[in-house]
């Protein structure tokens, strides 16, 4: 997929998301000489969490990007897991004016999986990316999944994941492991399914899915090209 000179806009429940799902294809839109901006929506803030785990993970979070080379970046400061308090129209119009403003002409955004904040989310991009007004600019909506929520969903109950592209981040999967192992506070290098060792196996099946080395795997929502 090359692309040149396109904005675009990656919702990111909380920090790591991002560069889970599709920290690789970032990589790549940006050496093609795109705008990416990441929009984070909630992290690990009181009460459920100290304030100081939430400045950690945004510490973590700048140092990703400086290796996917990200550089406009946006934390709105939601505590995790209480997006769905918000009220709809607030957290809509909230979203809508990073959009309104930014102007994308590609929006990415977490598939609605086994997370609540996931869900909410999806909900509110999906109001954003309406094609009206500056909306009708979207060139393609797509969702990308995240080990380990989006495996998490019930099969044929809740909305699977059955993606419809396959980026190749083959040149690109090395920055994406590197920025991932800067998120020591979230990220095992072997363990668990969101270890290292867990993103470049599911990296490794997407390729092999589309004869690549490694890819990264989006569900695409609409495109207009």
């Amino acid at each position: 997929m090359a692309l040149k000179n396109k904005k675009i806009i990656v919702v990111s429940p909380h920090p790591d998301d991002e560069t889970l799902g599709v920290g690789g294809f970032i990589k790549k839109l940006i050496q093609q000489d795109n705008v990416v901006k990441v929009l984070t929506v909630s992290g690990h803030l009181p009460p459920l969490y100290d304030r100081s785990d939430y400045e950690l993970t945004v510490k973590e979070a700048k140092r990703a990007y400086g290796i996917i080379g990200v550089e406009d970046y946006t934390f709105m400061e939601i505590p995790a897991t209480f997006v769905g308090d918000e009220p709809v129209n607030k957290l809509n119009a909230r979203i809508s004016s990073y959009f309104q403003e930014f102007k994308p002409n590609i929006v990415l955004c977490p598939f609605p999986d086994r997370h609540i904040d996931h869900r909410v989310i999806f909900d509110s991009v999906m109001v954003a990316s309406r094609p009206v007004n500056f909306g009708k600019d979207i060139e393609l909506l797509a969702a990308y999944e995240t080990l380990s929520e989006t495996h998490w969903n019930a099969p044929y109950i809740e909305p699977n994941f059955n993606h419809n592209l396959i980026v190749d981040i083959t040149e690109q999967i090395e920055a994406k492991l590197d920025a991932l192992r800067l998120y020591k506070s979230q990220i095992h290098e072997t363990e668990g399914p969101r270890s290292i060792d867990a993103v470049r196996a599911l990296a490794k099946f997407r390729g092999s899915q589309a004869g690549f080395s490694y890819g990264e795997a989006l569900y695409v929502i609409r495109q207009t090209y």
